[in-house]
């Protein structure tokens, strides 16, 4: 008993030392979904091309009985994929050509098989033949983080983190393209620097402006080219570097316009989310400076997605999807991140 009174008292300790309590100025979500079964960890917005009302956010349940699930944006689950061992990051492209057709994709990391995994939107089946195997040959594998650099010419590049790995070449990047029915995934690429502080887990890719973002966890955020053909990996910006509390996050990206907007980054333990210009300033595009920190209500929050587009009354001017503890995540309006921006 008293061992069980000092684990308890040590948790409620570390759990005081780590994580401040919620702003009383912090953001209130417009709707938090249903709680999965486990761990959520990152969410991913499909678009409805018919009705943008009727979009799903696409979030894993990070556990080895894990899963990816559909809510709609009421926040219900309507749809729960096959078993996953330890999915983690997840992320969509749009008109990805398989089996003849064009069609949308979300892709996930599954840790504990060190392979990515395949899944056609919005029915949410696998089509991946069981997943595609990455950092082969490595002896730390563990895939956790994940991104989806679509080029102009319509290919399509799947950038993957992991647990730990080198200081150097700590990201691999795979070209995804499919054969009829059958999907291959083509290394490419090895770059990116790692402190080796902690990990790697959220990265972002900004198709319009060809960049790669990436969170080294209680170092800052890194940013590199996304195309591969370009064979510059040399790294463009580390900021961020001041003003977390501890771990940087999620990594999200509004749009203004086509190169214009904001970067939104986790401060995970403070329960906010610091905001960058995403095009720049002073004409150096790869200044990104501190705008405002905007605290919210969800909880030390890993992954999050925005997006600028009217998805109906609750989101005219977009939304911004964070993951929260409590298994769920939080809906929040656009328009209520604003006042901070001004």
């Amino acid at each position: 008993m008293k061992k069980l009174l000092f684990l308890l008292l040590s948790t409620f300790i570390f759990s005081c030392k780590t994580q401040l309590p919620i702003s009383k100025n912090a953001i209130k979500p417009v709707v938090i979904t249903q709680a999965v079964e486990n761990d959520t960890d990152d969410p991913a917005i499909w678009i409805n091309p018919d009705d943008h009302s009727k979009s799903l956010i696409i979030g894993t349940d990070k556990e080895t009985n894990g899963a990816l699930y559909a809510f709609d944006l009421d926040g219900k689950i309507v749809k729960k994929s096959i078993p996953l061992k330890r999915p983690n990051n997840v992320d969509i492209a749009y008109n990805f050509n398989y089996n003849n057709s064009k069609i949308a994709i979300a892709v996930t990391t599954e840790r504990e098989t060190n392979k990515i995994r395949i899944f056609s939107l919005p029915d949410l089946e696998p089509i991946d033949q069981g997943g595609i195997s990455v950092f082969e040959g490595e002896t730390d594998r563990g895939p956790m983080g994940l991104a989806i650099y679509t080029r102009e010419d319509g290919k399509f590049f799947v950038i993957v983190g992991r647990k730990t790995g080198p200081k150097d070449n700590y990201l691999w990047q795979y070209e995804l393209y499919s054969e009829e029915s059958r999907i291959q995934a083509k290394l490419v690429r090895k770059f990116g620097k790692y402190s080796g502080k902690k990990e790697i887990e959220a990265i972002a890719v900004d198709n319009e402006m060809g960049y790669i973002y990436y969170s080294d966890e209680g170092v800052g955020v890194r940013k590199y080219i996304a195309d591969p053909a370009l064979n510059n990996n040399q790294e463009l910006a580390l900021f961020g570097t001041k003003g977390f509390r501890a771990d940087h996050e999620g990594i999200s990206i509004y749009k203004t316009g086509e190169k214009s907007g904001y970067i939104l980054v986790s401060n995970q333990q403070a329960n906010s989310f610091i905001v960058f210009n995403r095009e720049g300033s002073n004409g150096n595009p790869n200044n990104h400076l501190p705008l405002a920190e905007i605290p919210v209500a969800a909880l030390e929050s890993d992954g999050s997605e925005a997006s600028s587009l009217n998805f109906g009354s609750k989101f005219p001017k977009g939304i911004f999807v964070a993951m929260s503890n409590g298994k769920v995540f939080h809906y929040y309006n656009w328009v209520d991140f604003e006042k901070y921006l001004k």
